[in-house]
């Protein structure tokens, strides 16, 4: 099962990788948890300075920008 972490304040681009994740998600059918993380202290024991934020099974993929919507169909399928 993938376990999702998007961090992120709530910013617009925030909301759109939540989104996207959960799109891709049931698109494919995979078995995972999503879960959106907006605790600032939170993002500090992962490394993330930047939002959004993608964390797949504990390893962070992305910060700082949208990953574009092949990108992450291939990480999620890749870590299932």
């Amino acid at each position: 099962m993938l376990e999702i972490k998007v961090l992120g304040t709530g910013c617009p681009n925030c909301k759109r990788l939540e989104d996207m994740c959960r799109e891709v998600v049931a698109e494919n059918n995979l078995d995972a948890t999503i879960e959106k993380v907006s605790n600032i202290d939170e993002f500090w024991k992962y490394g993330v300075m930047l939002t959004p934020a993608l964390i797949v099974n504990g390893k962070l993929l992305v910060q700082g920008k949208l990953p574009i919507r092949h990108t992450l169909v291939h990480w999620l399928m890749e870590n299932k």
